[in-house]
């Protein structure tokens, strides 16, 4: 924790040391999406959370233009509609998404990425059948992976699980994001 505590930097900080604008225009894009999301989830009876920090998926993903990225845990669809909002600016851009459907509700799968605009889904791909499953199908289907986005099982075990299934996809110049670390770091 000392480590973390002495290397820790605020990203709003560091995204406007790289581009000011482009931060910028990331928080009113996230913005368009919060108000959106929290639209259409007035319009179902079950809470399926909130979404994490995706004004910092929309800017590193603008920022960077990645051919593929991959996330794990896409629950509402917040982060995915960050990245996809990102990939239609960029013109370019696959994701690639694992989740396991919520449990305890009707055809839950119906749920998964319910804020996610029908014209984005263009560029994505969604995996439903948890991590174990989907990533060895995703790492067959891709070469490099630029950016993977972790906000599933917070474990140590299902974190090196997971990051173990795309070693060969991942090298050093992937951007790897561990959501919620700050909670578990």
């Amino acid at each position: 924790l000392n480590w973390l505590e002495s290397n820790c930097i605020v990203f709003e900080d560091y995204a406007k040391a790289i581009d000011p604008y482009l931060w910028e225009n990331s928080k009113k894009v996230c913005e368009k999406i919060k108000f959106d999301a929290k639209t259409k989830l007035k319009k179902i009876k079950y809470d399926l959370g909130g979404g994490g920090f995706y004004p910092l998926l929309y800017f590193l993903v603008s920022l960077k233009k990645p051919k593929i990225i991959i996330e794990t845990g896409v629950a509402a669809g917040y982060s995915s509609y960050a990245i996809l909002k990102a990939i239609e600016r960029n013109g370019m851009g696959r994701l690639y998404s694992s989740d396991f459907p919520y449990f305890r509700m009707p055809k839950p799968e119906r749920f998964i990425g319910i804020v996610i605009p029908k014209y984005l889904k263009k560029h994505w791909e969604l995996f439903i059948e948890g991590d174990d499953i989907n990533l060895p199908i995703i790492s067959k289907k891709i070469n490099k992976i630029d950016i993977f986005h972790y906000d599933s099982d917070k474990s140590y075990t299902g974190r090196k699980n997971s990051l173990l299934s795309l070693k060969k996809n991942i090298n050093s110049d992937t951007i790897i994001i561990m959501d919620d670390i700050q909670d578990n770091s």
